[in-house]
């Protein structure tokens, strides 16, 4: 595959994407759906074929409760030969009187069958962080058997929306010790609209571990900037990941292609590293960015520098529009 041949959006109106290269030669993925009222999964043997491949409601939203409202961002794990999958949900859609946030808490359900689409998906309840304030957007990072859970949250006593956090885990949906702040909004392209770190994700290669997160607001102003830590350095300590000062993946006006952002990284079949990532082909709205559903799921082949460090590019061009 080379970026010349990908032809985006590899799947229409789904943002926060998620894919996931699994053993069996499926590539799985999930993401926020419009509505924002259940978790879908699908799967083909090629990226390309994920909109038209097998698709399948899996949850469906509480009828009132901790997860009845804006269910967000999941993502699909395999660990320990089960299944799981990482999403937000909160009670309501309303805005926290003295936090400006939406009320979001982390949750996670388990399939032990070896395939995702098949056995029963459990409930394994809400992920307790050390705040009790809007979290959203988990992933999780594996180093030397260990398990991590890394994640955005509002901290009250900082200004802003959210910043990104890492612990380590006893369990696939709990976490043990120590909790670490990784980055908050600091620099100008982090506050435009809103001050948000959101949206971790993992990259690695044979030197280092790249934490990508998105920052800004939902609209042409989303991009995405990058810490950098160094392989077999504790990640639990802040001082060990270094912080770009500038955004790696943002909005190229010229091409029409407006707020890159909320990304993970999957493989090709051959094992070029893909970044995933949703963007739009406009910067005006009717309502609420958040709301507007069209963020479609693009792909693109990551360069490596010199210095091992990852070149994400500009957001490729749109080579299909939606029917």
């Amino acid at each position: 595959m080379r970026n010349a041949d990908i032809i985006n959006p590899v799947v229409f109106q789904r943002a926060d994407p998620f894919i996931y290269l699994h053993t069996d030669g499926y590539y799985y993925m999930t993401a926020s759906i419009p509505a924002y009222d259940a978790i879908e999964i699908r799967r083909a043997k090629e990226i390309k074929e994920l909109e038209s491949g097998e698709c399948k409601i899996i949850w469906k939203k509480h009828l009132n409760g901790e997860l009845s409202n804006l269910i967000w961002a999941p993502e699909i794990h395999y660990i320990n030969n089960k299944w799981y999958i990482y999403f937000a949900a909160a009670p309501n859609d309303e805005i926290h009187s003295e936090h400006k946030t939406f009320n979001h808490r982390m949750f996670v359900i388990e399939n032990s069958s070896s395939n995702p689409f098949l056995g029963e998906w459990e409930e394994k309840g809400r992920i307790k962080t050390h705040l009790e304030s809007f979290s959203l957007d988990a992933t999780i990072m594996k180093s030397e058997d260990k398990l991590y859970y890394i994640w955005a949250q509002k901290d009250p006593s900082i200004d802003g929306n959210s910043n990104i956090y890492i612990s380590l885990m006893k369990t696939p949906w709990e976490l043990e010790g120590d909790i670490e702040l990784l980055t908050v909004p600091e620099f100008e392209w982090e506050k435009k609209g809103f001050l948000v770190n959101e949206g971790p994700g993992i990259l690695k290669n044979d030197k280092y571990t790249f934490l990508t997160y998105s920052a800004s607001a939902t609209d042409e102003n989303y991009c995405v900037g990058v810490l950098k830590l160094r392989n077999g350095d504790n990640p639990l300590l802040k001082s060990n990941w270094e912080k770009s000062i500038v955004p790696i993946f943002e909005s190229d006006v010229d091409n029409l292609r407006f707020g890159p952002g909320h990304n993970s990284f999957t493989k090709t079949k051959d094992g070029k590293d893909i970044v995933v990532y949703h963007c739009r082909d406009y910067n005006t709205f009717d309502c609420d960015p958040l709301y507007d559903p069209n963020r479609h799921t693009c792909i693109q082949i990551i360069e490596w520098s010199e210095r091992n460090e990852p070149i994400l590019g500009k957001p490729l061009p749109l080579k299909r529009e939606m029917k």
